[in-house]
């Protein structure tokens, strides 16, 4: 039997489409562990929706051609069953009780981002299934005190920290800052975060502000940052938000020596989108194929992975699809660690879980959150992102934006 990921686009929450690599037979079944993936494949989120479902299938692919996951000395295949909630909040969370109520899953898979990870976090809560989050970073998201959450993304500071110092340091005359952010728990998170570290580094906020989620135009709040004449420029969002915060400012000749977007140019399509205007750009990352790991997973290396990924997608992988694998590395993992998919037994495998992976070390907090590293920063130059930081895979200095 070859992997098997069901996709199904529901209209008013009834099954309109179906995508298997392989039927699943009513014996096999039985021998089966479900995973439910709820996903933003349209709407905004469709881009990084679709990163975690690319992910998702090679892991797949690779566990089943093994024969599944070990579990208590039998191999058991495994079902990723997916849903397209279409961006929609109320969409994501019918979506999660229906993968546990009626498909039955044994664990979930959060969807991107992290104001849509609290809510189907809330309903796994519920029920006491795991669910693993690769994609939310946001601290408010794992202080809520679910027992069920786990995340692979390290914490927000982390991140923040590491641009600070590699600013401060390479621009010490970058001493005034500007900061908007989307109104959403992840941007709105970050922007808060820079807000608060930025001023205990010395550095003068002018003004913290931030945009609707479904913003059509950002030449006010740009406007705005252009009459302060900040040294600095900060702004949070999704990728389509970025995008469009970059080409406003270039209408409305907006500039600044240092220009972030988190976490805009760690895609490619953000650069491949704009083009000339992407250069001088800088972010953060929660990865980066350049820092080599070793681990017991289906890969065994960062390079092995990197490799199928090009192999399969013509470009470089980034973090989201690297955390949505190692989600479910954790995930398997813990299984075979439980001997069992009793779903309490797993929830505590994975609070004791201490691993290295191809993504690097996995070991939640109390909090269920991934442990904190030390997370790369980038920047464009030549149209091409090169990192910043750590020193160990530094590839670039930090340049003045154009």
């Amino acid at each position: 039997m070859k992997p098997a990921i069901r996709f199904k686009k529901l209209g008013s929450l009834a099954a309109a489409a179906l995508f298997a690599a392989a039927a699943v037979t009513g014996a096999a079944h039985a021998q089966t562990i479900k995973i439910g993936a709820p996903l933003a494949l349209t709407g905004g989120l469709a881009d990084e929706g679709k990163k975690q479902q690319i992910a998702y299938d090679m892991w797949l692919k690779r566990i089943n051609a093994a024969g599944g996951i070990s579990v208590g000395g039998k191999k058991m295949r495994v079902e990723i069953l997916q849903y397209d909630y279409q961006t929609n909040e109320q969409r994501v969370q019918q979506l999660a009780e229906k993968l546990i109520v009626d498909d039955k899953v044994n664990f979930l898979l959060a969807p991107f981002g992290s104001g849509h990870t609290k809510v189907v976090a809330g309903v796994a809560e519920r029920y006491g299934v795991p669910v693993i989050a690769t994609s939310a970073s946001s601290d408010s998201i794992f202080n809520q005190g679910y027992k069920y959450l786990f995340g692979t993304l390290a914490p927000n500071s982390g991140s923040i920290e590491n641009l600070l110092a590699v600013v401060t340091k390479q621009m010490p005359t970058a001493k005034r800052i500007a900061i908007l952010g989307r109104e959403d728990v992840f941007p709105k998170a970050m922007a808060t975060v820079m807000n608060d570290a930025a001023g205990k580094a010395g550095l003068q906020v002018l003004s913290m502000e931030f945009y609707p989620v479904n913003a059509l135009d950002l030449a006010t709040p740009i406007s705005k940052i252009k009459s302060l004449n900040p040294d600095w420029i900060y702004i949070t969002g999704y990728s389509k938000d970025l995008v469009l915060a970059r080409k406003q400012m270039a209408d409305l000749g907006v500039k600044a020596p240092v220009v972030t977007m988190i976490t805009g140019p760690v895609y490619k399509e953000f650069i491949d989108s704009l083009g000339p205007l992407a250069e001088g750009v800088t972010s953060a990352s929660w990865w980066h194929h350049s820092a080599q790991f070793k681990g017991d997973d289906p890969w065994g290396s960062t390079k092995a992975f990197y490799d199928e990924f090009v192999a399969r997608e013509k470009s470089d992988p980034d973090y989201v699809h690297a955390a949505a694998a190692a989600a479910l590395v954790a995930l398997q993992k813990a299984i075979e660690k439980a001997g069992t998919i009793d779903k309490a037994k797993v929830r505590d495998a994975l609070a004791a879980l201490d691993i290295v992976t191809f993504y690097g070390p996995i070991k939640f907090s109390a909090n269920g959150m991934n442990g904190g590293r030390d997370l790369p920063i980038i920047q464009v130059q030549g149209g091409k992102a090169v990192i910043l930081h750590p020193e160990n895979i530094k590839t670039g200095t930090l340049r003045r934006a154009p």
